[in-house]
């Protein structure tokens, strides 16, 4: 009758639930750089995408948590492949839910360093991230951090190829 009692009260007590686990963020940076040829600070038909450019990524992210304020900065070099574009994998960082902070909060810019490219070697811009696209497999979250493209240009424009242009 006792073991009746004990269990039937065990049973009915509620347990307390564990809390839900922390989001973890699988984090994808981005981003190109191009010679801009024509001086058109946008990319043309006789624009091309540089291989072997050095490229310095600056990332400061927010922890979303209610209890904290924890912010986590990186900085690291990349190179572009031989398509023009770099790419930084953050496989794991708990905490970090990048769906649920705001973009003031967490950003990512990148700098040009250096570039083996003699004909196109003036560097034009500097990127900041504009586009953040987030994908969700329940706790698995995925998001991407495209940056704007870098640019170079050479020290003089090719006059023949683009026309005139004003500087």
């Amino acid at each position: 009758m006792y073991l009746f009692f004990f269990l039937a009260n065990s049973v009915a007590q509620p347990q307390p639930q564990p809390p839900p686990p922390q989001p973890t963020s699988h984090i994808t940076i981005l981003g190109s750089v191009y010679c801009d040829v024509c001086y058109r600070n946008t990319f043309s038909k006789h624009s091309y995408f540089l291989s072997g450019v050095d490229v310095h990524v600056q990332c400061r992210l927010k922890a979303s948590s209610t209890r904290t304020t924890e912010e986590i900065s990186f900085s690291v070099n990349r190179t572009t492949d031989r398509y023009g574009t770099y790419k930084v994998d953050i496989p794991s960082l708990d905490g970090v839910d990048c769906t649920h902070v705001a973009t003031i909060h967490s950003f990512c810019q990148a700098s040009l360093i250096a570039t083996s490219v003699s004909g196109c070697n003036v560097p034009s811009t500097r990127s900041n991230s504009t586009e953040i696209t987030v994908k969700s497999k329940q706790n698995n979250i995925m998001c991407t951090y495209t940056l704007g493209a870098l640019s170079y240009k050479p020290f003089t424009p090719n006059v023949s190829l683009c026309g005139n242009i004003e500087r």
